[in-house]
């Protein structure tokens, strides 16, 4: 019984570790706001009022007849179904989000979340099952040779040290164990159950105690989204390169935190000195009153400078451009 269990364990181990947890696939572009609905949500979204410069940033479905908010995921360009969480660790959004695992370096989601309970209720029943037989054959021992368990304990030390493993492992695994029983009666996953999601509400995914073991351990899982296997496709790769491109050249974006409810500027340290560097090299040229070869045919030094004036603007640096400005006529008198 314990070889069979350990190959047991270890095929559960592989299943949830190897398995397709249920990555939701990423959209090339953004959703088009006239496919959104009326039931979203434009005043939450900064720009969601100005019809295609911005998307709401969460709208409502219907699940066994409660609504449900949905987020959009900026990373994906899509609105997460349901139960479904972005993983900072995966960079993926995966469907049913219970938690990333460390242990097995996977996410525990919809299409293996069965498998990570049976490996960890396999875990228990292998800890209890070594311990019990360790101490078994220590008993023994003490019977056979007519000695107290010290010396038990030396004459047969590998079962000592067995025991002392298990005796400690078997708080881990079956406290996660116990955990995720509790869960399933109530039809939460551990992301829910962390943020205190149900506390002030009711939970419309909670079925009764016999249906919400039928839906998590009967249930057809479902096939997966992806082709793993499928080659890279071009538009993809160059959206990509041009949505990074993008990151560096657009002005900062108001990023909006609903948990928290705070709004904070997303400007990187580099840009601020790219920029700075900019407006240095721009102010150099007009107090020269020169330009160099390749500015031939382009903007001028002074159309150049009005337009990173503007650019700093919306960085809210025109406090230390219009120092800069005010320092320039002293420095033009100079021959």
């Amino acid at each position: 019984m314990g070889t069979k269990t350990k190959l047991e364990i270890l095929v559960l181990l592989l299943l949830t570790s190897g398995r397709d947890p249920g990555i939701v696939p990423r959209n090339s572009h953004p959703p088009e706001p006239e496919d959104i609905g009326e039931s979203s949500n434009l005043s939450d979204w900064p720009g969601g009022q100005h019809g295609s410069a911005g998307l709401p940033l969460t709208k409502d479905v219907l699940v066994n007849g409660v609504l449900v908010k949905v987020k959009y995921c900026h990373t994906c360009m899509l609105y997460r179904p349901p139960r479904c969480s972005h993983c900072s660790i995966c960079n993926n959004c995966i469907e049913r989000f219970d938690h990333h695992c460390p242990w097995v370096g996977q996410c525990i989601g919809k299409r293996n979340y069965r498998f990570f309970l049976m490996f960890v209720s396999s875990a228990t029943v292998l800890c209890i099952y070594v311990f019990t037989f360790c101490w078994v054959n220590i008993g023994k021992t003490m019977d056979t040779h007519e000695c107290t368990f010290g010396r038990a304990i030396l004459k047969s030390p590998i079962s000592a040290i067995l025991m002392l493993y298990t005796f400690v492992a078997v708080w881990f695994v079956g406290g996660l164990t116990s955990f995720h029983l509790y869960l399933i009666s109530t039809n939460q996953t551990t992301y829910e159950n962390f943020r205190y999601r149900y506390d002030r509400r009711s939970n419309p995914y909670n079925r009764g105690l016999v249906q919400n073991f039928i839906e998590i351990l009967c249930s057809r899982i479902p096939s997966s989204r992806n082709n793993f296997r499928a080659k890279a496709n071009e538009d993809s790769a160059a959206f990509a390169s041009t949505l990074s491109m993008g990151r560096v050249l657009s002005p900062p974006k108001m990023s909006v935190d609903l948990e928290m409810g705070t709004k904070r500027q997303a400007v990187g340290a580099e840009d601020m000195e790219d920029l700075h560097s900019q407006i240095g090299s721009s102010m150099g040229l007009e107090r020269c009153g020169t330009e160099p070869p390749h500015f031939v045919g382009r903007k001028g030094c002074s159309e150049i400078a009005s337009d990173i004036e503007t650019f700093a603007e919306e960085f809210g640096m025109d406090n230390k451009f219009t120092e800069r400005k005010k320092i320039e006529p002293h420095t033009n008198d100079n021959p």
